[in-house]
């Protein structure tokens, strides 16, 4: 029986499988069917050579609910052109507004999106150019009862509880957002993804109270607030915290991601645990842009090939416990990402403002989902 479609040529690189060579790889009934040399007849076959296969990428912090909110975007349009299979939201929705997030974004997409439920009542409902509210100033909005509800009646597509935690977020409630959070977690057995920016609470403080498991989003984020201190080195809350199976993840965006800190991170060895963008309507025509963009980043910072897309790949699967995920192993979900990697001389930027001129950046190509091509045009 033939495949349904098989990509050949490319450098396959899935670091799940610790897989790095030129070889042909074939998709069959929505799954990875086999990779090797020479596998045979497909209704479809696309010559990939000169290219890098990966799994399909995984941005673990987008904004997506478009429509429902004003900071989200069109999640197919920016997964065509940034590479991106599986897109997770990451508390645009709250468990008042959930279900219209579900029927008419999530289960109408073409590509996969998951979530992390908003602790909020209605997630991050004022996040605008004009308009900026916190949602977690108002504890009122906190609900504790409702979350746990939505999110155990959805687990096929909720990851996790995103609570959004510091001055912009949450004014002067300090942690006790994230303590709600964790509580709903507890109740239902899922992890946390906590938002930081600048304080109050700090940084240790947020640290201190998460778990094994949960996440830190902008953990590379400029000063107040950075993982480091101001001689370069990275605090010991942060060594200890990754010790203790803390997950710490990029989540660029608009203000959460500065060069200084991330030169300084890994030149200390502490590479992020997962690269995501935190892409919405505010950061997608800059400084974060897309997915693929914020990868280059890492790459031109010395972050060696593998790791980086280990970070967007294998790392968030296992992240949200969705080990079908961010692999090219036979029998997992036929998703994949081709990429290019092209020399040259390439200009990034921060969210401080700050330049660096990297010489390699990484495109997307197309990408495959569910065992079938589809071209970012």
């Amino acid at each position: 029986m033939p495949y349904d479609l098989i990509l050949t040529g490319g450098r396959v690189l899935d670091p799940s499988q610790k897989l790095d060579r030129i070889a042909d790889i074939a998709f069959r009934d929505g799954k990875v069917a086999r990779i090797g040399d020479h596998l045979g007849e497909a209704d479809a076959t696309r010559d990939v050579s000169g290219l890098i296969v990966v799994p399909g990428l995984i941005d673990l912090h987008t904004h997506v609910y478009w429509g429902g909110t004003s900071l989200g975007i069109d999640a197919a349009e920016f997964c065509r052109t940034s590479g991106v299979t599986t897109a997770v939201d990451t508390g645009s929705a709250g468990p008042g507004n959930w279900m219209g997030f579900r029927k008419h974004v999530i289960e109408p997409s073409p590509v996969r999106i998951l979530a992390y439920l908003h602790v909020s009542h209605a997630g991050i409902y004022g996040f605008d150019k004009r308009v900026m509210v916190g949602e977690s100033r108002e504890l009122g909005l906190m609900n504790p009862v409702d979350c746990a509800a939505v999110a155990d009646a959805n687990r096929d597509l909720i990851v996790g509880i995103k609570v959004r935690v510091g001055l912009h977020a949450s004014g002067t409630s300090g942690t006790v957002p994230l303590n709600i959070a964790l509580q709903v977690a507890e109740e239902i057995g899922m992890p946390v993804m906590a938002h930081i920016d600048h304080p109050p609470p700090s940084y240790e403080e947020v640290l201190a109270m998460l778990r094994p498991g949960d996440v830190l989003t902008h953990a590379f984020r400029p000063f107040p607030n950075a993982p480091i201190t101001g001689q370069g080195r990275v605090k010991d809350a942060v060594l200890d915290a990754r010790r203790r199976g803390i997950i710490f993840d990029i989540g660029h965006g608009q203000g959460s991601f500065a060069f200084k800190t991330a030169r300084a991170m890994l030149a200390n060895g502490f590479e992020p645990d997962t690269i995501s963008s935190d892409v919405h309507a505010l950061c997608i025509d800059g400084p974060a842009f897309d997915q693929v963009t914020t990868l280059s980043k890492f790459l031109c910072l010395g972050m060696p090939l593998d790791r980086v897309i280990a970070a967007s790949t294998v790392n968030s699967a296992m992240a949200m416990k969705r080990p079908e995920l961010g692999t090219l192993a036979p029998g997992s979900i036929g998703d994949a990402t081709v990429l290019r990697l092209s020399e040259g001389r390439f200009d990034y930027v921060d969210v401080v403002g700050e330049h660096l001129h990297g010489d390699r950046r990484l495109t997307s190509e197309g990408v495959v989902l569910a065992g079938r091509w589809w071209h970012p045009t």
